[in-house]
């Protein structure tokens, strides 16, 4: 599902390789691509307990392992990604608490690491205080409305780093529900734009310069081995 739109037809290959170049360019450049717009939505009683319960728990990313190859794979994927976003956030204790609340809070709701970095690039460039046109805000640009629906409404919380994180991994989860699956669909949601490709294609490529290579574990099969 991942590469559903990276073959096919010539111009599936054309927007891909766009994608791919805009990619490239917001790694010299550091502007986000496109703003978060999340649209308010209606939820279910049932739903928005689920989201608020999801939410409200703020524990210290502090991940525990059944055995020491489990361990020693999670550190050498922290240590590959800090050293790739060393240009971006130059402090290591900076860099290494954001990795580490990162993948906390992405395999905490059933998400890649390698995804939601990629999603991280292409709506904030990984400022941490980004807003964009729409209001949203922070690494994964989350509209202040979730504050208000699923939160403590307090929309000024979504510029704390794992506030900001754990609210975005649970988004995406819920639209990741609600398309029964699809990515694509999911992310074009997430993004206010559903349906079209071009927020997908551009996340997707984002996410594939943050998979380690041929040989090596991500950290989402470091965790589920």
């Amino acid at each position: 599902m991942l590469d559903r739109h990276a073959g096919g037809s010539w111009r599936a290959r054309s927007r891909w390789g766009a994608a791919t170049i805009l990619v490239a360019w917001l790694q010299v450049c550091g502007e986000p691509a496109w703003a978060g717009a999340q649209i308010e939505e209606p939820l279910a009683d049932a739903v928005r307990t689920a989201l608020t319960a999801a939410v409200h728990d703020e524990a210290p990313p502090r991940p525990n392992f059944e055995s020491i190859d489990e361990r020693l794979a999670y550190l050498r994927w922290l240590g590959a990604m800090s050293e790739r976003l060393k240009r971006r956030k130059s402090e290591h204790s900076t860099r290494v608490e954001f990795l580490e609340t990162l993948w906390y809070e992405s395999r905490r709701s059933g998400l890649e690491p390698e995804l939601v970095l990629g999603l991280i690039q292409v709506e904030s460039g990984f400022r941490k205080y980004a807003v964009s046109k729409a209001g949203a805000r922070g690494y994964m640009q989350v509209m202040p409305f979730w504050a208000r629906i699923i939160g403590n409404g307090d929309p000024a919380r979504l510029f704390h780093m794992q506030a900001n994180l754990r609210f975005g991994c649970v988004i995406l989860r819920h639209y990741l529900e609600l398309e029964r699956g699809d990515l694509f669909m999911a992310l074009g949601r997430y993004n206010g734009s559903r349906g079209r490709a071009e927020y997908p294609d551009a996340v997707l490529a984002a996410r594939r310069s943050w998979l380690l290579g041929p040989g090596q574990l991500t950290g989402a099969e470091s965790a589920s081995r």
